[in-house]
Formats: C-alpha cells, sequence, structure tokens
C-alpha cells in the first residue's frame, strides 16, 4: 500500500507533535504536574513461521528514577498475517505489572496492579524517498485490577476500560538510500492514546508518547535502538478538583531481533 503524496505523512506527524506541544502547555493552572525519569528497555522479537504469519513476543522494562525503581513489566504476544510487505494485522495479548511511583500513583491507594489485555493492530508501511514511514493503529480491551478498600492486599475486581492508540514513525538512514546491513539510522515517533467507553473517566486523552532514536542495523536479524523519549499521561481521577498529568522524560532503548523458521522448514524439506 503506497501513499502517493509525501505531504500526508508529514502533516499527520505534525498535527500529533502539536497535539504534545498543546497539552505540555494549555491549562497548567488548572491541573496537577508530576514530574518522573523513567528509564524504558525493550526487547521486541519476530519469529517467522510461514510466507504470511509470524509470532511476536516482546517484554518492556520500565523503570522510574531512570533505573533505580519498577513503574511497569509487560509481556506482550502476539500472532501477525502480512497481507504484502506493506501492510500487517496482528492480534495478541498483554500481562502488565504497574507499580506505583511518582508523587501521585495510578492507583487511588497507592499500591501495585495488574492488568490483562487484549489488542488488535494494523500497521501501514510506505517509503518516500530515502524516509520510511509506518503508520500503527491499535485497539486495545483493557482488564485493569483494582481495590475495593485500602486495606485490600490484592485486586477484588477487573474493570473493562477500552483504549485506541495511533503511532506515526519515521526512519532515516546516516549513510546511504536505505537501511540496509551495517547502516546507522535516525528515528522518531509520536503515538497518542484515547480511551473511550462507558467506564473511561478523566483520561479520555490518557497518554502521549514522543521519542527521538539513534539506530544501528547490525544484520536482517538485529537492531538496536536508543534515544530520548517523552510520555505524558493523565490520569483517570482527579485530586482537589484538578486533573493529575505525569510527565515523564527518560530514556529509551530498544532490542529487535527477527528469526526464520521457515528457513529451517525448507531445508529439513
Amino acid at each position: 500500500m503506497k501513499i502517493n503524496n509525501i505531504k500526508s505523512n508529514y502533516i499527520l506527524f505534525l498535527i500529533f507533535n502539536i497535539i504534545l506541544v498543546c497539552n505540555s502547555f494549555a491549562q497548567n493552572n488548572s491541573r496537577i504536574n508530576d514530574n518522573n525519569n523513567i528509564g524504558w528497555f525493550n526487547f521486541n522479537s519476530t519469529i517467522k513461521v510461514s510466507s504470511k504469519f509470524s509470532l511476536n513476543l516482546e517484554y518492556q522494562w520500565r523503570r522510574d528514577e531512570y533505573i533505580r525503581k519498577w513503574e511497569q513489566s509487560l509481556l506482550r504476544t502476539g500472532v501477525s498475517f502480512n497481507l504484502n510487505p506493506n501492510v500487517q494485522f496482528r492480534v495478541g495479548y498483554g500481562w502488565i505489572e504497574t507499580f506505583p511511583y511518582g508523587d501521585y500513583p495510578i492507583n487511588v491507594y497507592g499500591k501495585d496492579f495488574t492488568e490483562h489485555r487484549i489488542y488488535e493492530m494494523i500497521t501501514l508501511n510506505n517509503k518516500m524517498s530515502i524516509i520510511d514511514f509506518s503508520h500503527r493503529f491499535m485497539l486495545e480491551q483493557r482488564l485493569v485490577g483494582r481495590y475495593s478498600n485500602a486495606n485490600l492486599a490484592t485486586e477484588d475486581e477487573f474493570l473493562l476500560l477500552n483504549r485506541l492508540r495511533y503511532m506515526i514513525r519515521l526512519q532515516i538512514p546516516l549513510k546511504g538510500k536505505s537501511i540496509d546491513d551495517k547502516t546507522p539510522y535516525l528515528a522518531t515517533f509520536n503515538e497518542i492514546f484515547i480511551g473511550f467507553g462507558k467506564n473511561v473517566n478523566e483520561n479520555i486523552f490518557d497518554q502521549n508518547r514522543l521519542a527521538i532514536l539513534l539506530g544501528y542495523k547490525f544484520n536482517k536479524n538485529l537492531k538496536i535502538e536508543a534515544g530520548y523519549l517523552n510520555q505524558t499521561l493523565q490520569l483517570g481521577r482527579e485530586i482537589t478538583g484538578k486533573n493529575v498529568f505525569q510527565n515523564n522524560n527518560g530514556f529509551l532503548v530498544n532490542t529487535i531481533m527477527n528469526f526464520d523458521f521457515t528457513k529451517l522448514s525448507n531445508s529439513k524439506n
């Protein structure tokens, strides 16, 4: 799937960066800001099992105070169907543990909580000149654990929350015209999260993530990228009549590995 006009990609990217800037500066006097320093360490793997299907495994080790304290643990699995090189569909499951961090923890009682998540995702890729674009649309059904009172040691109920996510990502090689083996590259992405449904509270705008990364593709099986990450997250409740926003800034490290099991099966045949 190709987009004929490169301007459409730039316009979408600019729109979501404008949203981030507006959210960062608007209504500062009517909300509470909680600033945190974060470090996210991510491992992503894709296991190709046929010409069309692949398995996905992802683990994210998210830390507060850069690396000293837990923020979140996220394990996500999935099955992907590749319609063609530019269109991919995926469904999967995520298991997330969120810990209390910052001055205003996400859980009202300051407790850790579990989340079980089902997701559906479509990714569209295209290339304009030397720039690789990807557009990722994700729908999530989240069963988020909560406590009915502060005396409980574990969650006694799970609330169904729905969320829509859109991410645009750009990649540019720093040498040559494409990101081939042994190629450094620059990447940036912006992702916005929107909550919806009967159980959504204050955070219809759920969060926004912006990153600028320097990457290196060693070969077709391994890429590593690292750089700056900004996360603006709105809590689902008010404190003293004010919305609470986390302004989380830090670094992101991604390790991306690909495995092709179709070659093994072909060699046995």
